[in-house]
């Protein structure tokens, strides 16, 4: 079911209290935030920004974004618009592509950072350079104390670091989109405290493509699976809690980039798709877990 279309280039679908919603529309027309009402029916701009990509809500009310390009950040934004722009660098180094975001169980924000400037990855109008596997990358993933502004490197060298969550074991899940894998980070009092770890692996090498696809947005379920975004491979790939494949759902079109689960007794996750430019409302079998805020 599309719950909302003629969005452009929507992600970071992020459910709020009341059951409306928040995505961001990466599109060079809008690059702004927008509020879908708990019905699907009305929509409004929050705050238009740049090209904003992954969105986290704090327990205040908060959202947390991380724009990739003007210039890549990470940034506060209300409910009412207002803008901060909190931090640009760990530690000398300018972050190029921050990507996604997810509250662990200690409280910190963890920021994925894909690695390369969104400039140096697309020709005009956005288009992936056919050459992108040939392309440096050198993603990473930092750990942000929210009060102090302390930021800190968890691991880097990845080729274009994307979606992250954390799962019911309290361990941190991240995906590396050209290669298809997802690694897992073990934890301990809510800290990382050991390396990276192979979990699964979700693209679909029966398909003989090698177009810029890989895995995107993600979210665990109730159930211990993870839910991943395949972008390019048109579906939803579900991985159980030893990593291995065990479903793949189909989505509106080719490109879904994110999703997040609906409402407690939903039983259902809601797909921002790019190809149609729509969030996808879809049956599955479980709720979600809830995030940490």
């Amino acid at each position: 079911m599309v719950f909302a279309q003629d969005l452009s280039a929507p992600e970071g679908p992020v459910l709020l209290p009341d059951r409306s919603w928040l995505i961001v529309e990466m599109g060079p027309d809008k690059g702004c935030i927008t509020h879908i009402s708990a019905d699907g029916r009305s929509r409004r701009t929050v705050g238009k920004i740049g090209r904003p990509n992954g969105l986290a809500v704090d327990k205040d009310g908060i959202i947390w974004v991380a724009e990739s390009v003007n210039p890549p950040s990470l940034l506060k934004v209300t409910m009412d618009g207002d803008l901060e722009v909190v931090l640009t660098q760990c530690d000398g180094t300018s972050f190029l592509f921050p990507n996604d975001l997810a509250f662990g169980p200690d409280g910190a924000l963890y920021l994925t950072d894909s690695g390369i400037l969104f400039n140096q990855l697309a020709a005009p109008g956005d288009v992936i350079r056919h050459d992108f596997m040939d392309i440096a990358m050198d993603g990473r993933i930092y750990r942000i104390d929210v009060k102090t502004r302390h930021v800190e490197t968890i691991d880097s060298g990845f080729r274009f670091t994307n979606g992250l969550a954390f799962g019911p074991d309290q361990n941190l899940y991240v995906c590396e989109t050209l290669t298809g894998m997802i690694y897992r980070y073990r934890c301990a009092d809510g800290r990382v405290v050991g390396g990276r770890e192979a979990f699964g692996q979700v693209i679909d090498r029966g398909k003989g493509s090698r177009a810029f696809d890989g895995p995107d947005g993600m979210a665990f379920g109730l159930n211990g699976c993870l839910y991943v975004a395949v972008y390019g491979q048109g579906n939803i790939t579900v991985l159980g809690p030893d990593g291995a494949v065990v479903g793949r759902i189909a989505t509106k079109g080719a490109r879904p980039t994110n999703l997040a689960f609906g409402a407690p007794g939903e039983r259902k996750i809601y797909v921002t798709e790019d190809e149609h430019g729509v969030l996808e409302a879809i049956d599955v079998d479980t709720d979600g877990l809830p995030l940490y805020r």
